[in-house]
């Protein structure tokens, strides 16, 4: 199993397209799943979901959370972009469908949360996160040279002191690589108001957000599902998700 990450790695450093899975790996053993009520749905619920042996175990209870401000999109992760029907580009104002990875998070903090325990980084004055798809560096995390910072730096610097921003937990849509203007810069992050939909994240009050980081562990590959409720009852089996009734607070939710 570890040479096969290994060629994962190598292969993704190199900028040669993974293929896609084709369900679940079972080394998922967190999973984040949110659903939306339909593709154009700007809020829905979230829960956190835990392997416990053949099934899957509900952790906390569902919260609700807001997307992009024009719905959902099909985005490009380990499932979802292989499927029929609309596209995440940049700037549309939908958040990515699909099952993702989770990465790193990314706080202007010295430390997480107390109880946390997962990889992040302390940004500083040097870090960018590129959304211009004519950049080289289109979706990725560049840390400059601050004594000699490209021209377009200052518009794509990470913001500090920003409190919807305080973490950012890194959903990797668009990422292994990167494909210019198919999306950029998606995360969990806290949201600006309880109707304040996002530009493409999935948004969630400070509390429920503080709840999943303490949560997280990077041993257990967590992962994110995001789908309309149409699209989780069709693929549920085929993708290997937890069934219907073990999501059913989060099928019969309501915007």
């Amino acid at each position: 199993m570890k040479s096969c990450r290994l060629l994962l790695a190598l292969a993704v450093l190199a900028g040669v397209p993974v293929q896609a899975a084709d369900s679940l790996s079972p080394n998922v053993q967190q999973l984040v799943i949110s659903i939306a009520p339909t593709w154009n749905s700007s809020t829905g619920r979230l829960q956190r979901f835990e392997r416990d042996g053949a099934s899957w175990k509900a952790v906390g209870e569902p919260v609700r959370v807001l997307y992009g401000t024009k719905g959902l999109a099909w985005g490009r992760g380990e499932l979802g972009q292989e499927q029929e029907g609309l596209k995440k580009i940049e700037r549309d104002k939908r958040a990515p469908a699909g099952l993702f990875a989770i990465g790193k998070i990314y706080t202007y903090d010295a430390a997480l949360p107390e109880g946390a325990n997962y990889p992040f980084r302390t940004l500083t004055k040097a870090d960018a996160w590129i959304d211009d798809p004519n950049n080289p560096y289109y979706n990725q995390h560049v840390v400059v040279d601050l004594n000699n910072p490209p021209p377009w730096f200052e518009k794509q610097k990470m913001r500090h002191d920003d409190p919807p921003h305080r973490w950012l937990v890194e959903i990797r849509h668009n990422a292994d690589p990167p494909v210019a203007g198919a999306g950029s810069a998606i995360f969990f992050h806290i949201q600006r108001g309880p109707e304040r939909t996002s530009a493409g994240c999935t948004v969630m009050p400070k509390e429920s957000l503080i709840s999943v980081i303490r949560w997280l562990r990077a041993s257990e590959d967590p992962h994110y599902v995001l789908l309309p409720r149409a699209e989780y009852l069709r693929l549920w089996k085929s993708w290997k998700l937890p069934p219907p009734e073990a999501v059913s607070t989060l099928l019969g939710s309501a915007s």
